[in-house]
């Protein structure tokens, strides 16, 4: 079966963007790899929410050239690229389906909603969290009102130069 994993970058204060969606508060990924090419060999789709899709729209071409992304959303009259594909079903029973398609692991790109969403529904296998040396106060959080706890593993860790950690954490 197909796993879930959630990789993305977080301020040490567990905000994943700031408070108008804004990620200019990352380090430049030029400047490191932070685990990313080896991952992103290992998955073929992503997962995000809608709003997560007009942030990474804004990084100019496409990032994920090549996977299947799909963008969940309510409205179906909401526009995607040709690359995405728009999810207006229910996204738990969406993504319990898409585990068990034959092909590589799934990327859960973000945004919050959507991480608690399957962090509650308990379809999140693998988390690969990058902690920012940062403290952005206000901003979006990385689990905004979960409902459960889970007990995680730590697995491996980076220490990058610039003081970010690269956390590899799995069901425990």
């Amino acid at each position: 079966m197909r796993k879930v994993k959630l990789y993305i970058a977080t301020s040490l204060d567990g905000k994943i963007a700031r408070k108008d969606g804004s990620v200019n508060w990352l380090p430049d990924p030029a400047s490191e790899d932070y685990g990313y090419q080896p991952f992103d060999d290992s998955i073929d789709a992503t997962l995000m929410g809608y709003k997560t899709y007009e942030i990474c729209l804004q990084f100019g071409e496409w990032p994920y050239q090549g996977k299947s992304t799909y963008v969940f959303t309510r409205d179906s009259a909401k526009p995607v690229v040709p690359e995405s594909i728009l999810v207006t079903q229910n996204p738990v029973d969406f993504v319990r389906h898409l585990k068990e398609q034959k092909g590589k692991d799934i990327w859960l790109v973000g945004g919050g909603e959507i991480v608690s969403l399957f962090h509650d529904a308990d379809l999140i296998d693998e988390y690969i969290l990058a902690f920012i040396p940062v403290l952005l106060g206000e901003g979006i959080e990385l689990f905004p009102n979960i409902k459960k706890q889970e007990n995680l593993r730590l697995i491996r860790h980076n220490v990058f130069s610039n003081g970010a950690v690269l956390l590899y954490l799995e069901k425990g």
